[in-house]
């Protein structure tokens, strides 16, 4: 991926695991999140089960009737199917015969999607290889940031391109290294794609790994284009949030928590920043259209509210999911697709939300960690 969440705030890698208390949120969902809507149930057909479950290397796949999945009857399968579809353009086995004949289906009702579904599907209760049916549920964005082109006092923070020598895999500069030594700033000279104002919001961007950049144009219009993920400096990330509870310095550590802590100790910004050793390399790109997401792992645009990033090991990419989650923030009961990934996005019954972008999505996604249940749909 690319791109993450709640996932700034604490836990290994770049997104976090732990649960932590989250202050009270409104429940309602941004606008690029639909509710869904109530259809007419399809009559579930009366096939048995398979007998045996599916073992995959981070997750066990158990089979079990439609009636288990919690909410099936009520999705409004259509931004669904549009996601799905997305992913048949990349299509690995065994998907080949049953992508084919879902485009045949893109055009019916929802009760015909559900139907279809049912006769050439199976849906698996996702679970660890310990037994485990409960999970993790959180969210990610695209963040839409102001930026500019030349440097000044309001706009200071670099974003970059990969440098030149970069090798992949390779261990390069450090965060702090890239800021403060003269060899690192000398193998960036002219790599920078555009300046932003807020260090803690480069850095979101960052972990994010993708967002929309808005740059004033000279005869006062507005350019909007998107800085994806291109590379990495090779260190792991650390998260500020546990810096800031492991030093005893605040015990809210959702982004808005974070940036009020900053705010009130300006001089201790580098320090957190700093904490978090992982920088990532940019490439622009322009927008195909307002409401295409970034690509995530898979390498096809995001959805939003129907694209998670998942453990590849426990579900592969392009395979549909029902899941059910509640919690503070929200109430879901859907069908997603696994398209991204991360690197803390990791175990049999893990999911990262794409909620889609801008501010609203952001604050859902900077709030939500709530309990999770999942279930793959496999061909039959």
């Amino acid at each position: 991926m690319v791109i993450v969440g709640s996932v700034w705030l604490v836990g290994c890698a770049t997104r976090p695991v732990p649960v932590l208390p989250v202050a009270p949120a409104p429940k309602a969902l941004p606008a690029a999140v639909p509710v869904a809507e109530a259809v007419t149930p399809a009559p579930l057909p009366a096939v048995p089960l398979p007998t045996a479950s599916i073992t995959r290397a981070a997750s066990r796949w158990v089979p079990v009737g439609w009636s288990e999945l919690p909410g099936w009857s009520a999705d409004n399968l259509g931004s669904a199917w549009g996601a799905w579809m997305a992913s048949c353009q990349r299509v690995a086995a065994p998907w080949a015969a049953v992508c084919a004949d879902a485009r045949g289906v893109a055009a019916g009702s929802d009760a015909d999607k559900r139907a279809w579904m049912q006769r050439r599907l199976q849906p698996y209760r996702v679970e660890s290889l310990q037994g485990d049916a409960l999970g993790l549920l959180t969210a990610y964005f695209e963040p839409v940031f102001e930026a500019s082109r030349s440097r000044s006092a309001d706009y200071a923070v670099p974003l970059y391109q990969p440098p030149a020598k970069l090798a992949k895999g390779q261990t390069w500069y450090s965060r702090k290294e890239i800021d403060t030594l003269p060899q690192a700033q000398a193998a960036l000279q002219g790599r920078v794609i555009a300046y932003m104002g807020d260090p803690l919001d480069a850095m979101a961007l960052q972990i994010q790994g993708s967002g929309r950049m808005e740059v004033r144009q000279p005869d006062g219009s507005v350019r909007q284009s998107r800085v994806a993920y291109a590379a990495n400096n090779g260190h792991p990330y650390q998260s500020v949030g546990t810096w800031l509870i492991e030093q005893g310095l605040s015990k809210d550590t959702s982004w808005p928590g974070i940036k009020a802590w900053a705010g009130r100790n300006p001089a201790r910004v580098n320090e957190l920043l700093w904490r978090n050793p992982r920088v990532v390399f940019f490439q622009e790109e322009a927008l195909s259209s307002e409401d295409a997401g970034p690509r995530g792992a898979q390498g096809v645009p995001l959805t939003a509210g129907r694209s998670i990033a998942v453990d590849p090991a426990s579900i592969p990419y392009g395979t549909p999911v029902w899941i059910s989650s509640s919690g503070a923030q929200t109430s879901l009961q859907k069908l997603v697709v696994a398209q991204d990934t991360g690197s803390a996005i990791t175990g049999a019954v893990r999911a990262d939300y794409f909620v889609g972008a801008g501010s609203a999505a952001g604050e859902l996604a900077g709030r939500l960690k709530q309990p999770l249940q999942m279930w793959v749909l496999w061909p039959q």
